[in-house]
């Protein structure tokens, strides 16, 4: 490709997003959902958090189906002013209780819906909320009256497998993550650090 044809080329990608860029005018939160089977949904999440903490943004996250063990993104994010709610009980599939997951999940709640409805808050993690939602942990209509009633500034962010369609259809982007190989599944235990 001579170096005309290339230049030429850049040129029209070039106008395109431009074109995109100009027409994109609407400023508001918006909410993302982090989907699928692969590995990543909650990585992605708090990558967000932590680029939007770099840029003096407010955040906050609530986390159900976690326990209490270390948490790296914990760590790091905590002490720049980020406030963890963490239903702690660990997995479902661990506890088997559904009265006392029921009850922790809708006490961790009650600090997703004040975080909901916090102008302070520039974004919301609700990492695994599609879970607390599809085992009925969680009234889904309260969900959806709490994400559409939030202040117009603030992004939120769901995480989990199986989210609900009406979840998905409040949703401004969805990124659904595909499992291609994951090192777990040849008998590698997962990692302090990398996986968790």
């Amino acid at each position: 490709m001579t170096e005309d044809r290339h230049q030429q080329r850049q040129q029209k990608l070039k106008e395109k997003v431009d074109a995109r860029i100009a027409s994109a005018t609407e400023v508001r939160g918006i909410l993302m959902v982090f989907t699928g089977n692969g590995k990543g949904k909650t990585t992605a999440a708090f990558g967000t958090a932590t680029r939007a903490v770099g840029h003096q943004k407010r955040a906050g996250v609530i986390q159900f189906i976690k326990g209490e063990w270390p948490n790296g993104e914990r760590n790091l994010l905590e002490p720049h002013g980020v406030e963890f709610q963490v239903m702690a009980t660990g997995f479902t599939w661990d506890t088997q209780n559904r009265e006392t997951d029921t009850a922790a999940c809708l006490q961790v709640w009650q600090h997703g819906k004040r975080m909901l409805q916090d102008e302070t808050l520039d974004l919301v993690v609700l990492d695994e909320l599609t879970y607390m939602v599809s085992f009925d942990y969680l009234p889904l209509e309260e969900v959806l009256t709490a994400l559409t009633n939030r202040p117009a500034h603030q992004s939120v962010i769901i995480t989990g497998r199986g989210c609900h369609r009406d979840i998905l259809d409040l949703a401004d982007t969805i990124t659904e993550m595909r499992p291609t190989r994951h090192a777990f599944d040849a008998g590698i235990q997962a990692q302090q650090g990398i996986d968790w």
